[in-house]
């Protein structure tokens, strides 16, 4: 099987099935234990770099959709 050519360099292309997946597992754990310790921190980077935060446009029930 060979690998898609989407994969950028930094992947290697020769582990075995086994080794990928170690290395997944690995990384969901780091991804779920960062997201422990930061995770509050890392939702307001998220938020910052969709843009600045901007105020709600005034909400006026009798205006036409």
């Amino acid at each position: 099987m060979t690998a898609p050519s989407t994969v950028t360099p930094l992947v290697p292309t020769h582990w075995s099935p086994e080794q990928a997946l170690a290395v997944f597992e690995c990384l969901h754990t780091l991804r779920e234990a960062l997201w422990v310790v930061y995770g509050p921190q890392v939702q307001q980077a998220w938020r910052d770099q969709l843009g600045p935060e901007q105020d709600l446009p005034e909400f006026d029930p009798g205006a036409p959709f």
